[in-house]
């Protein structure tokens, strides 16, 4: 198999992940291009070590760097940190010497391709996630799922019960929902 058909694999294999297998299953739209992403940066970056004379320690060191940024920046959600991670991986495919030349250009259009589609506005759009604090101490989990659709005007997906405190009567709550093609209140 030539190394461009890997790369052909390689991202079939993340789409199937993360379409077919992770998005139906827990329906987090922030995930999607953080998976994808990560997935594209990581092999890029494989791609080129393994073609230099590099050492460990710089593949090392540049996981070092990924969780500097996850630890030190304010408040980043995945998508935020997939972008991060792209750029890390679009500077050391720009500033490395490769035997191939079109390697790092084939490498660095598929990081750019694949955060444009893994984040693309119209891509999985009707999803949302909301974190909410409700009026009321919910015990019952139907009452609370009829209760979130009426008020997101959406199908309720997953129910996360985060905290209910009898004595103030509120429920903390994290919900996933789809809101209708016919575009719903949300």
């Amino acid at each position: 198999m030539s190394q461009y058909e890997l790369v052909l694999f390689d991202l079939a294999a993340i789409l199937v992940l993360t379409f077919g297998i992770y998005f139906r299953r827990h329906q987090r739209r922030d995930m999607v291009v953080a998976f994808v992403g990560m997935n594209v940066g990581i092999m890029s970056i494989c791609r080129v070590l393994t073609s230099v004379d590099a050492s460990v320690g710089i593949g090392i060191g540049l996981f070092g760097v990924l969780s500097i940024i996850r630890l030190r920046s304010d408040e980043l959600d995945q998508r935020e940190v997939a972008y991060y991670f792209a750029a890390l991986a679009l500077g050391l495919l720009g500033g490395t010497r490769v035997t191939e030349p079109n390697t790092s250009l084939l490498l660095s259009a598929a990081i750019v391709l694949a955060l444009w589609a893994s984040d693309h506005p119209m891509l999985l759009s009707q999803y949302r996630i909301q974190h909410l604090t409700l009026d009321h101490a919910w015990l019952s989990e139907a009452d609370l799922r009829a209760h979130l659709a009426d008020l997101t005007q959406g199908d309720i997906r997953r129910v996360a019960v985060k905290r209910v405190d009898l004595v103030n009567d509120t429920t903390q709550v994290e919900v996933r929902y789809r809101i209708p093609s016919n575009g719903g209140a949300a």
